[in-house]
């Protein structure tokens, strides 16, 4: 089990959703995986007693996980992804906990936030079953995405299997038992569409994947064995995608 509060400039700290129906989401995810869900005009899922995710009811299209990103300054963090050719999904503005956010889209397309926190600190707990543990970037042009989040986090890359791991030099996370460097903090993939898919762990991955279709979502791939266990690609029935791990 890996508890956490607070992480580093660069590293990905948070996931959340906003949904139409938050009801109905919070619903899905607490079967799913287990966790408590604090209602409230933004709600926290919670992981054995601890902050694992975030649900806030918005129109989002098409719902999506969107993943944090901790910086030192999120205007200054704007300004850079700016420079370095992304857009601003929304400008930067300050968050419910007196933190302040920006929601950026890389030049592919891909969507992720960029936090200053406030008093809340991240996810407290990840990288064991039932919580997030890293979160995967699709896009139809990896080497431009090498480029873009270099230049605005200064993560460098490595070659993993035809995937990219995107590293923060000097950064220890994740676990000592873990396949890859403890300073990997996401991971890349060539795909047809940009996106940050948040990636969960499970204790069975084939078991989660039919729950998660008995509860109204989709099964997106079939649970696979991959380099780090077996995975599963499914999509709640609001239609946001992500997958679920089950690590060897």
């Amino acid at each position: 089990m890996s508890e956490r509060n607070g992480y580093a400039h660069g590293v990905p700290c948070w996931v959340d959703m906003w949904v139409a129906d938050p009801d109905a989401a919070a619903a899905f995810y607490t079967e799913l995986f287990g966790w408590d869900a604090a209602r409230g005009e933004y709600s926290i899922f919670h992981h054995r007693g601890r902050d694992a995710a975030g649900l806030g009811a918005g129109d989002a299209v098409p719902p999506a996980w969107t993943t944090y990103v901790w910086v030192d300054d999120a205007d200054a963090a704007a300004a850079v992804a700016l420079a370095a050719g992304g857009t601003l999904v929304r400008e930067p503005f300050d968050s419910l906990d007196g933190g302040r956010i920006a929601i950026v889209a890389d030049p592919a397309g891909a969507v992720f936030g960029v936090w200053q926190v406030g008093e809340h600190r991240g996810a407290e707990v990840v990288n064991e079953p039932g919580a997030w543990a890293m979160s995967a970037l699709s896009t139809p042009d990896l080497e431009g995405a090498d480029a873009f989040y270099g230049a605005v986090f200064g993560w460098t890359t490595e070659d993993f299997g035809g995937a990219t791991m995107y590293r923060l030099p000097g950064y220890v996370g994740g676990e000592p038992s873990q396949p890859v460097p403890r300073d990997v903090i996401a991971v890349g993939m060539a795909g047809d569409q940009a996106a940050w898919i948040a990636g969960f762990w499970v204790p069975d991955a084939d078991a989660a994947a039919e729950t998660a279709a008995r509860l109204g979502g989709r099964v997106i791939a079939p649970p696979f064995d991959d380099g780090v266990g077996r995975t599963a690609v499914l999509a709640d029935p609001a239609g946001a995608v992500f997958t679920v791990s089950k690590v060897v």
